[in-house]
């Protein structure tokens, strides 16, 4: 099932104010600390993205700053997502308010574990990254929108490419990143398929 037109759409283009956070090479295990995965399901997690960080902030952290607190694109460094591959920190990001990571590189499976849940991880080059970042530190208030299909940020005069692996994009444009939702809508035409094969029917 390719998700509803206006699901899709929201998956082209992502527009909105920007949170930055600084540092290379932070990994799941500290964008969501291991205590906070008891639940059962993922309600609240929000509340615990970089709980150790924001709580060892000796001034304020940026997922503590009012200003920020509408943010739909996070704007990060180098290797975001890398460790392990507890898909709670893309969960926790997305049920935050963000909507799409913004990075020179990420972590494979954090990347993955983004996509299915429709929230777009596109990289930028060095210099270019540096001046997104620094639009976006200095203006909270300052409006961004990422637009899949021609793969660029603009922002007022501020236009830089991005870029973003084939197979991703194809899925976000098309609305087909819900792989759950596409088996769930294949539901009678699996069982027609399974019928018609020999080891899946006869069992006594």
């Amino acid at each position: 099932m390719s998700a509803p037109a206006s699901d899709a759409r929201s998956r082209r283009h992502v527009a909105g104010t920007a949170l930055v956070l600084r540092g290379d090479d932070i990994d799941t295990d500290r964008i969501m600390p291991g205590r906070f995965l008891k639940g059962t399901d993922y309600a609240g997690l929000e509340q615990h993205v970089l709980a150790d960080e924001r709580r060892a902030a000796r001034c304020a952290h940026p997922f503590d700053d009012p200003a920020r607190r509408g943010a739909r694109l996070l704007l990060v460094d180098r290797n975001f997502g890398c460790g392990s591959s507890r898909e709670h920190a893309p969960q926790a990001l997305k049920r935050w308010g963000i909507a799409a990571v913004v990075g020179d590189s990420f972590g494979e499976i954090f990347a993955g574990n983004c996509l299915a849940l429709g929230v777009p991880c596109v990289r930028i080059a060095g210099a270019d990254a540096e001046r997104l970042r620094e639009a976006a530190a200095a203006d909270p208030a300052r409006v961004f929108a990422l637009d899949l299909e021609e793969k660029t940020i603009r922002s007022g005069n501020l236009v830089v490419a991005v870029a973003i692996a084939d197979g991703a994009r194809t899925q976000l444009l098309g609305g087909s990143w819900d792989a759950t939702a596409l088996l769930l809508d294949a539901g009678a035409a699996i069982e027609r398929t399974a019928a018609r094969l020999p080891y899946f029917s006869g069992w006594t």
